[in-house]
């Protein structure tokens, strides 16, 4: 009775505490989620060669992860974590999404192609970005953006240690990164890597710089309601939901 007109299959690390968080959090009614969980035995990314790793146990138990999420009956998978979606640019995203939706049967949302969208949507072309990554996954993401059509004016990591860390930046490091890649010429900021809490302070960066803050959860989100025709609108997580 809770997912009446849809249910979301999520499919998140293990190690993450916030996507959920922040989509039971927009309270969208008749929307349910249901988790499949990536089970992440050894969380340490402290380097290139431990995010490497990271990525590697991410992709053997991802199957795992979607064959339990299917049991709910889900109408759509939603990508909960962000850095293989960019991995290999427009065609590796492409490609991951399609062999998804070749196993499920179902349209599949990642992060990727979500703050594609709502660049597009917002009418941003030069960009900032910001991750909780080290240098090698910064790469495949400004590589991403940069396939997609953007310009990238500065892309950063926070380099946290391990998976779980991530969740744990506090708002004040978050607005420092925030004041360091921004500029006159930048158009929007966009933070990806869903084990962030960055949603609600997206959307009060809005607010004080006077231009688009994209918070990786919130597009989403947002991406995965448009695309399956629920115009919902949400206050407080940022201009996406509560414009568009």
């Amino acid at each position: 009775m809770v997912g009446t007109r849809a249910v979301f299959g999520v499919i998140v690390p293990s190690t993450n505490t916030v996507v959920e968080h922040d989509y039971w959090g927009a309270r969208i009614p008749g929307v349910a989620y249901r988790a499949g969980s990536m089970f992440i035995p050894d969380p340490v990314m402290s380097d290139d060669a431990g995010f490497q790793a990271l990525l590697g146990q991410i992709r053997a138990s991802i199957g795992t992860a979607v064959r339990d999420a299917l049991t709910a009956e889900p109408d759509r998978l939603v990508m909960g974590m962000s850095a293989e979606t960019f991995w290999g640019g427009v065609e590796g995203n492409a490609a991951f999404e399609q062999r998804l939706r070749d196993r499920t049967g179902l349209p599949v949302t990642t992060g990727a192609s979500s703050c594609r969208a709502a660049l597009r949507e917002l009418g941003c072309r030069r960009i900032a970005v910001f991750s909780p990554y080290q240098p090698i996954a910064d790469r495949e993401v400004g590589r991403f953006f940069t396939e997609a059509g953007f310009d990238v004016a500065a892309i950063t990591g926070l380099r946290c240690p391990t998976a779980m860390h991530i969740a744990r930046v506090p708002g004040d490091r978050l607005r420092d990164v925030v004041a360091e890649i921004d500029g006159p010429d930048v158009e929007a900021i966009v933070q990806v890597g869903t084990n962030l809490s960055f949603v609600a302070l997206a959307d009060r960066l809005e607010e004080e710089l006077g231009k688009p803050v994209i918070a990786i959860n919130a597009a989403t989100l947002w991406f995965a309601l448009r695309d399956h025709g629920i115009p919902d609108r949400v206050c407080g997580a940022g201009s996406l939901l509560r414009d568009h």
